[in-house]
């Protein structure tokens, strides 16, 4: 379906690459991140589940005919399928039904509580039951993650250094970033959201604030269809972010929460953190843990995460003056970032962003390991000063890995803030979030 104003995304290629091999594909992510243009461009025809004029008439069709609402030009999208779960058994009937790749796309911005929806061969009424899911999709409907748009799709970076190119041992790199802090001060607070790039600062600005709000206030209890305290998902919203890119425990969240003169138990933390990943918004990076030559004890705890550093300065009330003016939580945006970079330009080569910490104090923000068993460290320094002390941490845990059980790294990077892109003579490379690509 033509667009005349969408964006080019990475994710395009692995779209058409998933049609290529599966019969449908799955394409979910927070709302807002460009799910339905990027579906759209792809697509043929289209069902609107969220469509004012059609929702009502949609959703009883699902429920007496949903073979009815596939009928259309291939591939078809099917946008925010879960509206209408029998959908998602209706499209696996169809692909087994007429064989053939590339039929269907769905999208989503809430992922079911697939323990609760499939029914998989449970007991219960009649009525339950046909609202429940009865088949996974294995082998016939692919998932695709997508997420705001990295500083190369908004056109911030100038993708002069390609992550795959390192990966495929690329041995210098050379190039100057043409962003100030200035600029990535104001692309942290604005974030990756597509609609965001087009208008005044200010208005960017304000409509992820109201995009924090919307969170809390509506969309989490639009997860689960339980009712949310908003003040609640406010303070703990806000306590994830204060704590972003950091090992925080589940303690020392609920502590915070209840120092702002609201309760909260474990298990409530928990429901409501819940419905944060459900929406794809809380992504939490996970530890690492590669053989060792020495004894070291691994921390194996998460560091905390969202989908976009935006969301993190809205729930704060932080612009990009106040970032600049406190450099120590600009840092941890920073990597934040930096995160949500190496997860999109990784895609493509079916990458997993992890990080590393240890007991000895040592650790590296961002591990991208490929499915072939290649592997890279990152740490993101925003200023050229802390350089130094990233490349000596990556060096060390290359050194202490113990590679007859995994190989050598593909390559060590520090990503900085801004200047210039080389390789040191110890062999890290030196790369400015503003050159980065896939």
């Amino acid at each position: 379906m033509e667009n005349h104003y969408y964006r080019p995304r990475i994710c395009d290629d692995l779209l058409q690459r998933s049609l290529r091999t599966s019969g449908a594909v799955l394409v979910s992510g927070p709302r807002r991140c460009g799910k339905t243009s990027t579906a759209e461009h792809a697509a043929e025809s289209a069902l609107f589940l969220q469509d004012p004029e059609r929702r009502a008439g949609c959703l009883r069709m699902a429920q007496t005919q949903p073979s009815f609402l596939l009928k259309g030009a291939k591939p078809r999208l099917i946008d925010e399928w879960q509206d209408a779960l029998i959908l998602w058994d209706a499209v696996r009937f169809a692909v087994d039904q007429t064989p053939g790749m590339g039929q269907f796309i769905l999208t989503g911005s809430v992922s079911p509580d697939w323990d609760k929806e499939f029914m998989a061969g449970k007991g219960g009424s009649g009525a339950d039951k046909s609202q429940k899911i009865r088949h996974t999709g294995t082998g016939r409907i692919a998932e695709m993650m997508m997420r705001p748009m990295s500083l190369r799709e908004s056109g911030e970076s100038d993708g002069t250094v390609s992550l795959k190119r390192l990966f495929d041992g690329q041995s210098d790199v050379a190039a100057e970033s043409r962003i100030t802090l200035e600029d990535l001060a104001y692309a942290i607070c604005r974030g990756g959201w597509p609609e965001s790039l087009d208008i005044e600062r200010s208005s960017a600005l304000e409509s992820v604030r109201d995009y924090a709000d919307a969170l809390c206030r509506r969309d989490l209890g639009a997860a689960d269809g339980s009712r949310k305290n908003p003040d609640r998902a406010g303070a703990i919203l806000r306590s994830l972010s204060r704590h972003i890119s950091s090992m925080t425990s589940s303690r020392t969240i609920m502590q915070d929460v209840r120092a702002s003169g609201i309760s909260l138990t474990d298990k409530t933390l928990e429901v409501y953190l819940s419905a944060l990943r459900r929406l794809f918004i809380v992504e939490d990076v996970k530890a690492w843990q590669p053989p060792l030559r020495s004894s070291t004890k691994i921390r194996s705890s998460a560091k905390r995460q969202l989908c976009d550093p935006s969301i993190a300065a809205a729930a704060l009330g932080m612009g990009p003056e106040d970032i600049l003016n406190d450099f120590e939580h600009f840092g941890y945006l920073f990597e934040s970032l930096c995160a949500r970079d190496l997860r999109v330009y990784s895609e493509p080569l079916r990458g997993t962003v992890r990080h590393y910490s240890d007991s000895r104090g040592l650790k590296a923000d961002l591990i991208v390991t490929l499915g072939d068993g290649r592997w890279a460290a990152a740490d993101a320094r925003l200023g050229s000063e802390e350089t130094e002390e990233g490349a000596r941490d990556l060096v060390r845990l290359a050194g202490d890995i113990d590679t007859e059980r995994l190989r050598a790294p593909s390559f060590l990077m520090v990503i900085t803030g801004g200047g210039f892109a080389y390789r040191r003579r110890d062999g890290v490379f030196v790369v400015p979030a503003g050159c980065l690509k896939d």
